[in-house]
């Protein structure tokens, strides 16, 4: 049996390596907030997340398919979490069972028995499952897998599986036949089936014999191996082929238990969403072209599992493949860049996604290039960490991914970062990938600008007439200001009443009599 829970036709590839960029996603899309939030604590479900949604699907009939087995999953939780229980008690209940002794078949099989016997117990608490949940689930995913279990694990299944382990338990000895080697040593030994027993009459001695026996004297230890290994070789092919199907069926346990965990996960998140009054939505998938992208407020989840109060953005891209997003420092616009990557990754596993609605192409890799911090180790300039992080990058990039650049090439004088970043998105868009880009660099937003407006969606962040931000993204040219003295009064700065140079924080404050908190008039 397969549960195929995840895809419609195959399992999931749980040993494939992540992608190469994986690292970099999980830093700088903050995604280890929403995989904790996913795990509750539970190293496995973190594990599973974190395979699952990095190793997008790039077909929208796949992401619905997974969108509406979650779906039944969130309409019926207790029944989730049930059949998880049960996954995960089967493999538990293996552990707790002595394993398998390499060198006696007599051992294996008295091991593979006791197994066997947990193992169906575990099979018979799935069908009753599915039996007492026919015809809750919609998606064609639980529909399929709750049929199978009907189907496949019936009573009589049952029935035949529990008469097959009481006759392995030999309780009546082992029958087997056997023939003479050349040297007279036994060859061929073949364990038979007993089709009938001995009734208590010839037990006793009251009927004649239907067969001839003789004893082993208690303290013939030679007899005694001797007969050992004559029922070893008997039933090795019957052991080894049980625990072979004991084997079997903790494998559809652990990939059952696999698969039910990445939709536990998405539960827990949900749940977790839920209790912070986020609104959630499943996100609707296109094609990779023509360029689709429009949601209406988009929060950064991981930010959402922060903090109480998260704005959301509204914005439509259609048919443009850049998004240029400029305007006041501190204004939200890395925080939109991590929404859309994560809506991105987040819809391509057929996850839901934090907004009112979202629609967007799938691509073939979400990849992401962030300022980084400096590092005291570092032998070289951090404008060459990053073009060496961009050249990394190219090899990776292939046409339909997504570049998301944050503040990128800034480590330079704004005419040569300006050129930097003005080559390097030239060459993703002409090779077909889509780009956006959060910058201060009025050179470069300004040149396409003037240049390629026709594919290009500028978003400014707000600045009210007070200095305050709303976080909020609006469609507007770039400005050659992003408002960097409203960060120095912020923090109690204070302006050159002479030269109207910003004076010393310090300074400024024990004259105005202000503390650290307060902004000059």
């Amino acid at each position: 049996m397969k549960a195929h829970l995840l895809f419609a036709d195959q399992d999931f590839a749980w040993d494939r390596e992540l992608p190469a960029n994986s690292d970099d996603l999980v830093q700088d899309l903050e995604f280890t907030t929403v995989l904790s939030a996913m795990a509750q604590g539970d190293a496995f479900l973190y594990d599973i997340a974190a395979k699952v949604v990095l190793a997008g699907l790039t077909d929208p009939e796949a992401i619905r398919y997974r969108q509406q087995v979650l779906a039944d999953c969130l309409a019926e939780p207790a029944v989730l979490r049930q059949m998880y229980d049960t996954a995960l008690g089967a493999l538990l209940d293996k552990r707790k069972l002595w394993g398998y002794a390499a060198h006696y078949p007599s051992s294996i099989l008295s091991a593979a028995i006791s197994q066997t016997e947990a193992l169906v117990a575990r099979l018979r608490q799935l069908r009753e499952i599915a039996d007492a949940t026919a015809g809750r689930f919609r998606s064609p995913g639980l529909t399929t897998l709750m049929n199978s279990l009907q189907a496949d694990l019936d009573d009589e299944y049952f029935e035949t599986v529990q008469e097959h382990l009481r006759q392995l338990r030999f309780r009546d000895g082992e029958l087997m036949s056997a023939r003479l080697g050349r040297d007279n040593s036994g060859i061929e030994f073949v364990l038979r089936y007993r089709r009938s027993r001995r009734g208590w009459k010839e037990r006793v001695g009251l009927a004649p014999r239907s067969s001839y026996a003789f004893t082993i004297p208690p303290r013939d230890e030679a007899g005694g191996q001797v007969l050992s290994d004559m029922v070893n070789r008997g039933v090795n092919t019957v052991a080894n082929a049980l625990a072979q199907s004991a084997d079997h069926m903790t494998s559809y346990f652990t990939m059952l238990r696999a698969e039910l965990g990445f939709y536990l996960g998405c539960l827990n998140l949900a749940e977790e969403l839920a209790a912070r009054s986020q609104p959630t939505v499943f996100p609707e998938p296109a094609a990779a072209q023509p360029v689709r992208f429009t949601c209406t407020e988009l929060r950064d989840i991981s930010l959402a599992l922060r903090i109480d109060h998260v704005v959301g953005n509204n914005v439509a891209a259609d048919g443009k493949p850049l998004m240029i997003v400029t305007g006041a420092n501190s204004g939200g616009k890395s925080t939109f860049l991590r929404s859309t990557g994560l809506a991105q990754l987040m819809m391509q596993a057929g996850m839901f996604v934090t907004a009112h609605s979202f629609r967007a192409g799938v691509c073939q890799h979400v990849f992401t290039h962030f300022i980084r911090e400096e590092d005291a180790d570092m032998i070289s300039g951090r404008l060459d960490e990053e073009l060496s992080r961009m050249s990394r990058l190219a090899d990776d990039i292939r046409p339909h991914s997504l570049v998301l650049f944050n503040e990128s090439f800034a480590a330079t004088n704004e005419r040569e970062g300006s050129e930097i970043a003005r080559q390097v998105v030239r060459a993703l868009l002409e090779a077909d990938v889509r780009v956006m880009f959060v910058t201060h660099q009025y050179d470069f937003s300004s040149s396409f600008y003037r240049d390629d407006q026709d594919r290009t969606l500028f978003l400014r962040a707000d600045r009210r007439t007070d200095g305050e931000r709303d976080f909020r993204l609006v469609e507007a040219e770039p400005l050659p200001t992003s408002y960097g003295v409203d960060l120095y009064y912020r923090i109690g700065g204070w302006l050159d009443e002479t030269t109207g140079d910003p004076a010393r924080p310090e300074a400024g404050r024990r004259e105005a009599g202000l503390t650290a908190g307060d902004r000059p008039a």
